[in-house]
């Protein structure tokens, strides 16, 4: 575990990195001006620390393929921008109303609602800006397939549509399956795209896309569960937010349908499947597999 959390420190550094020089000061050609105040409450929603689950299984699944994750960097940044951009607006007063996230105000709470609107905004769009420009990749076509499947991941039917059904969840009874449909596509959605996507990236085979893809829709489970069981049993200084907020909300998880103990086995059982499903790739997945155990054995 060691060896994952130097790579962890490592890879995120460089998504940090990259991140802060897309959101530098000095406008792109084509822009006008970038207001400062705006880009403060961006950079306030993008730079203020966080694992960086997603991108890093990006670069890690591109070096699964044996590719340069050094290549890849951008899109990888791009689908931190998305996740940042729908964090910002999950904090809203009209959504999930959180005060803190990583342990610091959110960004309505340090700046203003309207300029918390408008951050999640600018990076979503940002987003794209960096998968359409023309030096992502060298296959126009696998970079249009890019594009394409990210703002399916992160639109109506994945992320947005998830956010949509949970609210929609609030005080009112869902069955199991309602509640991992909309928990497959609320935060399943990006993290699938964060194996797909660097699967992609690196033009592997079809079939080798395709069972990447199911580890991260493995993952991409586990991660909501073991988030669901945090806020039950964990503190709010572990979390760097309040806990207990969905209970609050009367919304429906997976914790409360299955309780505790069943999800910690559910947890259990993702995991060796995870494994299962990158066997065929040997020691090559090593990361990959540490990965998906850390995500189900965290504590933040």
């Amino acid at each position: 575990m060691s060896d994952l959390k130097t790579r962890l420190t490592t890879q995120a550094a460089k998504v940090e990195a990259r991140l802060d020089e897309m959101l530098a000061a000095t406008p792109l050609e084509n822009e006008v001006a970038r207001p400062e105040r705006l880009l403060a409450a961006m950079r306030h929603g993008a730079l203020n620390g966080g694992k960086r689950i997603r991108p890093v299984l990006l670069l890690e699944t591109v070096r699964l393929f044996d590719q340069d994750d050094t290549q890849a960097l951008d899109i990888a940044c791009a689908l931190e921008f998305i996740h940042c951009y729908s964090l910002v607006h999950d904090d809203l007063p009209a959504m999930d109303d959180d005060d803190l996230r990583r342990g610091q105000p959110t960004v309505h709470i340090a700046y203003d609602e309207a300029t918390a609107i408008l951050a999640g905004d600018a990076l979503l769009t940002l987003a794209f800006d960096v998968v359409a420009n023309p030096g992502l990749h060298q296959d126009a076509r696998i970079q249009l397939r890019l594009v394409r499947e990210l703002a399916q991941a992160a639109g109506l039917g994945g992320m947005a549509g998830g956010q949509m059904l949970d609210l929609e969840s609030e005080h009112r009874d869902r069955s199991e399956a309602e509640i991992r449909k909309l928990q497959s596509m609320k935060t399943g959605a990006l993290l699938r795209f964060g194996c797909r996507g660097g699967a992609i990236f690196s033009n592997a085979r079809e079939e080798d896309v395709e069972r990447v893809t199911h580890f991260g829709e493995i993952i991409g489970l586990a991660f909501q569960l073991a988030d669901d069981l945090l806020d039950v049993e964990a503190s709010p200084e572990q979390l760097g937010k309040a806990s207990g907020k969905d209970a609050d909300a009367g919304k429906a998880t997976l914790v409360g349908v299955l309780g505790i103990e069943q999800t910690k086995a559910e947890l259990a059982a993702l995991l060796e499947k995870a494994e299962t499903v990158l066997a065929p790739f040997g020691e090559r997945a090593g990361i990959l597999k540490s990965l998906a155990a850390y995500i189900v054995e965290r504590e933040n």
